[in-house]
């Protein structure tokens, strides 16, 4: 019996490959299909079962694609509703794969179709849970996504979360090993480790969603201090129950060559946004005016997600060279199929055929202190909630990048706008925000905190000065 976890770091997701006496299964796989198919060739296996653990909302996945390509059986639990052909499992239902056998637990809570899949070696023996996101390592899935009018509140689906963990995962071995469906920066938790999997046991001890002592206790924690969620979400929740057209077919069509008056005409013409991905530093001394820089680099795919809500917005994009399909292929695991095409030649084709280029101004953290010490700045900090509260500039404000299009007013119109993250990612996804809104007095502080916390400028924890507008 072989198992192996996929990882993709820039999703904080894992998909699984199965494999036992020449049959095998993939679990909640990415977009593209090709890398799974080409794992079951390499080891004479066939792909028998895509096995999904609930409607994911952070991704498209490509079970549609995958078991059209394989002849594998779509599978899925209790409660869920498909617009393409799936298997509707049965709560204890067992799917056999070569000598394993793989059995379907129904554990609702994070939606009501959340499903966890127990393999058992030849013998019977408890091996492993595929978890998705009812149980992450140090944390259990967000209750409050799946939530509807009338009874099927947070509160209700964390009641249901409490029961599937101790009535159908708890119960289990405490050798078994969990394997969820995500880790440490996805936005489908607000506690993951970095760790991608671990023993039941060791959980049981150190995860605090595990160690309440009572139904109550496990709900008020779950719910408490969970962020809003990014506005994609639900919108690939739709795509993941239709059938979604496959990666293939959206290269074609979006890895079309733009000549720079071609990219300014589909602006114009069909309102195109400009993304540009290349990174921040790069970004900052030549764009394309109006353009949004979130860099390949880094959570590239979350933050698209994030900062551009609707998933059908038609985009252009920038690149360095070479880059264009990975692009593509990053935005299209979220669902962002509508690529009009790329600049060809990047930002010096655009230079060349005479048009004007935009910047920004970016200094470094030792800059920023000097000039901090001679004068009252505007400082924003665009980090996450829990980063200001744990440490931030006794004169900074606090406008997290995520909500920031509700906060436009708060940056001065008359002063210069500092703005910092922690490392100089989030910060220029911010600055190129505010330039496309209009707002050219920003300056970014390359190298974000961590940069300044080599300098002598004081800092404070939560209880201390500064002002939180979200």
């Amino acid at each position: 019996m072989k198992i192996e976890q996929i990882y993709t770091g820039c999703l904080a997701q894992g998909a699984y490959y199965i494999e036992s006496d020449g049959e095998a299964a993939v679990i909640d796989p990415l977009r593209e299909s090709q890398p799974y198919i080409d794992r079951a060739e390499k080891n004479g296996a066939k792909i028998k079962y895509v096995l999904e653990t609930h409607f994911h909302a952070d991704f498209v996945s490509g079970h549609v694609d995958l078991a059209k390509r394989t002849g594998a059986t779509i599978v899925y639990g209790p409660t869920a509703k498909t617009d393409f052909p799936a298997h509707i499992a049965t709560d204890g239902e067992e799917l056999k794969l070569g000598k394993a056998t793989i059995k379907v637990l129904h554990t609702p809570g994070h939606t009501m179709e959340s499903t966890t899949y127990l393999l058992l070696d030849e013998n019977g023996k408890p091996n492993c849970i595929f978890s998705g996101d009812t149980l992450f390592i140090g944390d259990v899935g967000r209750p409050d996504l799946a939530q509807k009018a009338g009874s099927l509140t947070m509160e209700a689906l964390a009641g249901h979360l409490y029961e599937s963990l101790h009535n159908k995962i708890m119960t289990l071995p405490d050798d078994v090993i969990v394997y969820p469906a995500h880790g440490a920066g996805s936005a489908c938790g607000k506690n993951m480790s970095k760790e991608t999997f671990d023993t039941l046991g060791h959980q049981k001890q150190v995860n605090y969603a595990l160690k309440a002592a009572t139904k109550e206790q496990f709900i008020r924690e779950v719910t408490d201090g969970i962020l809003p969620p990014p506005a994609y979400f639900p919108q690939n929740v739709a795509m993941n129950r239709g059938a979604i057209r496959s990666l293939d077919q959206v290269k074609r069509t979006s890895l079309r060559a733009l000549a720079p008056d071609q990219l300014e005409l589909l602006v114009e013409s069909e309102g195109a946004l400009v993304l540009d991905t290349r990174p921040a530093q790069t970004f900052k001394d030549g764009f394309v005016p109006r353009s949004i820089n979130i860099g390949l680099r880094g959570d590239f795919a979350p933050w698209v997600g994030t900062m551009i809500p609707d998933v059908k917005q038609p985009l252009v994009i920038v690149t360095e060279e070479g880059q264009e399909e990975e692009a593509v292929t990053r935005l299209a695991r979220v669902g962002y199929d509508h690529v009009l095409g790329f600049l060809k030649g990047g930002i010096a084709a655009w230079r060349s055929a005479g048009h004007e280029a935009d910047t920004i101004k970016s200094i470094p953290a030792e800059e920023f202190a000097l000039r901090l010490k001679a004068d009252k700045l505007k400082v924003i900090d665009v980090r996450k909630p829990g980063e200001w509260n744990a440490e931030h500039l006794e004169q900074a404000q606090h406008v997290s990048l995520q909500e920031i299009n509700d906060h436009l007013a708060e940056f001065s119109k008359e002063h210069t706008n500092y703005i910092h993250c922690a490392g100089g990612y989030r910060s220029m996804i911010a600055a190129s925000l505010l330039k496309a809104r209009g707002m050219h007095n920003v300056v970014d502080v390359a190298g974000g905190f961590a940069a300044m916390k080599k300098t002598d400028l004081p800092t404070s924890d939560f209880e201390c000065p500064g002002k939180t507008m979200n």
